[in-house]
């Protein structure tokens, strides 16, 4: 009796201990299946690392867009107004006065905008005569501009003129193709001009020219002049060489 009762005991232990087993691998299949099921749609869903090729053909004027759009400036006010504003703050007047200097204020202080000219652009090589290009009215310089020598080292000097307001964050920015493929771009910040009298001189960094016969040749260009409002003041296209030696002055 006890065997037999001991035998049904621990046959029916060993049944239960199966069971629990068998219950426990189905919660780990269950649960597991489950954490796959998590991330595969962690990976399905997963942002991809590269960009697309229609997000890396941004042009240089959608650029400019973009930031002109993101930039919230405020409104433009009038140069009196402007030394009326803060005038209680005594560092806010003596950074006005040093960046408005002499200006007449009676003279152009009810303009709420800017006036900018670009005068001319200059070449300037060390020893040589300077290469001074007055700016066409119409902005449309003679093809070719100007021509300059293969392997030579230059710097270009902008005269420009600002009256009415402040003009606050003027770039220039330059773009170069050869054989239709650019070859060159170029983005400075020139700075925040007050109008005054006398035009303002800004010389960009000293550059060298390629060399070698495939240097050689036309190229076309396209410069503009814009502000922190993204307002252009010039743009101006046109073609220049590169030869194998400077032209005759």
């Amino acid at each position: 009796m006890s065997l037999a009762a001991g035998g049904a005991s621990s046959s029916e232990t060993m049944g239960d201990e199966k069971k629990d087993k068998e219950g426990a691998t189905s919660k780990a299949a269950i649960v597991a299946d489950s954490d796959a099921e998590t991330d595969n749609e962690a990976v399905e869903h997963k942002p991809s690392g590269h960009m697309s090729e229609g997000s890396l053909c941004t042009t240089e004027d959608e650029e400019d867009e973009d930031v002109a759009n993101k930039i919230q400036l405020g409104p433009q006010v009038t140069l009196k107004e402007q030394i009326e504003k803060d005038k209680d703050d005594e560092s806010l007047r003596r950074w006005k006065e040093q960046l408005l200097g002499s200006v007449d204020i009676n003279a152009v202080g009810e303009s709420l905008h800017p006036e900018v000219k670009i005068l001319s652009l200059c070449i300037k090589s060390t020893g040589r005569p300077d290469i001074v290009l007055p700016i066409p009215a119409d902005g449309k310089p003679e093809s070719p501009w100007f021509a300059l020598k293969e392997g030579s080292r230059y710097s270009l000097e902008f005269t420009f003129e600002v009256n009415n307001n402040i003009v606050s964050g003027l770039k220039y920015t330059n773009a170069v193709w050869k054989t239709g493929m650019k070859v060159d771009s170029t983005k400075e910040m020139l700075g925040t001009f007050s109008p005054q009298a006398e035009p303002y001189k800004h010389e960009m960094p000293e550059e060298s020219t390629p060399s070698g016969m495939f240097a050689r040749g036309s190229y076309t260009a396209k410069t503009k002049f814009k502000d922190d409002d993204n307002k252009c003041y010039l743009e101006i296209n046109y073609t220049f060489e590169i030869k194998k030696d400077w032209s005759a002055t």
